[in-house]
């Protein structure tokens, strides 16, 4: 199975590629990319010298135009993707179905990958997605089982990627309007998720209370960790009591599930972090790296240690084996 590794800026690019990845992903500097966050991400020239870098080495180049163009207003994912294939990216990362269209008809030799954006969860969305436009390989949601996994792979001919570890959207990805409620940028139109100008911390008596916008999010006691206040892993009083309804503010680690993974014929496995520093990056490759030299050699796979690179230094396998069931 391929190691898929994140890059949100040249530095952590590098460190990818010296740790160990098979490919990396990555996006531009502008609103085409799902990580838009101030400071981070990729000029044209920057996306060229990267793929420079990672050919030289063997490692493969992944770039992500992965939110949904404007209507009317498609010239800048346009440019995103001719400027992606001139640069020579091993493949795009698409969701937007005009923006595989027009990739697959103005260049038609460049590999397409269908981004978890676009939420293709089931054999039927997936073959069309192949039969349209001709995509090799599909990022599925975290919404499946291992057993679904499989059972997808078998049904179809596209290779399959899946999250394996990091920050745990919640349920469907490319259907979030909940941010864009609460502060008026939207992670599939801005690429922008809770965006910090809209984050606020506040001491409160003996609590810290966290908002995004005018929203109240949670309330933490002194002697717990302050998550960063996302409204899907926010804590809700209902009259089933108080807790988090929809997802624990923790993060994805299927280090344990591999064996399995690859019994189901994932092709890839995909780390999520490209508003991570060098450091995350080159960690968790390191660690996943050496599990999938001892899963190739026979050897157990160990757990992967990195509790304290996670989101509340508490980790979860999420819908993988979907334990509320």
């Amino acid at each position: 199975m391929e190691l898929i590794c994140p890059a949100g800026t040249p530095a952590a690019f590098e460190a990818a590629v010296d740790a160990g990845a098979d490919a990396v992903y990555c996006g531009y500097r502008d609103a085409t990319n799902a990580r838009n966050f101030p400071g981070l991400n990729f000029s044209y020239q920057e996306m060229r010298d990267a793929v420079r870098y990672a050919h030289a080495r063997r490692v493969h180049v992944l770039v992500a135009v992965n939110t949904f163009p404007k209507a009317g207003q498609p010239e800048l994912w346009h440019r995103a993707v001719d400027e992606a294939c001139d640069a020579g990216a091993d493949a795009l990362i698409l969701a937007d179905i005009g923006l595989l269209d027009y990739a697959a008809k103005k260049h038609p030799k460049q590999r397409l990958h269908i981004s978890v954006q676009a939420a293709a969860a089931n054999p039927d969305a997936i073959r069309f997605y192949q039969q349209a436009f001709g995509v090799r390989r599909v990022v599925l949601p975290r919404v499946l089982s291992v057993h679904e996994i499989a059972a997808v792979a078998a049904a179809t001919t596209v290779e399959t990627e899946v999250f394996v570890f990091g920050g745990l959207c919640v349920m469907a990805e490319g259907r979030c309007s909940l941010s864009s409620y609460a502060t008026g940028k939207s992670p599939n139109m801005n690429g922008v998720c809770s965006p910090a100008s809209h984050v606020t911390y506040a001491d409160d008596g003996d609590t810290m209370v966290s908002r995004l916008g005018a929203f109240t999010i949670n309330v933490f006691r002194r002697d717990e960790a302050a998550a960063y206040p996302t409204l899907c892993k926010g804590r809700f009083v209902t009259s089933a009591g108080e807790g988090y309804l929809f997802e624990d503010p923790v993060s994805l680690d299927a280090a344990s599930l591999l064996p399995g993974l690859k019994e189901a014929g994932v092709t890839a496995l995909k780390i999520e972090g490209r508003q991570r520093g060098r450091a995350y990056i080159a960690d968790v490759v390191r660690s996943f790296r050496q599990a999938l030299t001892d899963l190739e050699a026979g050897r157990p796979v160990a757990a992967s240690g990195l509790k304290a690179m996670s989101e509340g230094q508490s980790n979860t396998e999420g819908a993988y084996r979907k334990t509320w069931r």
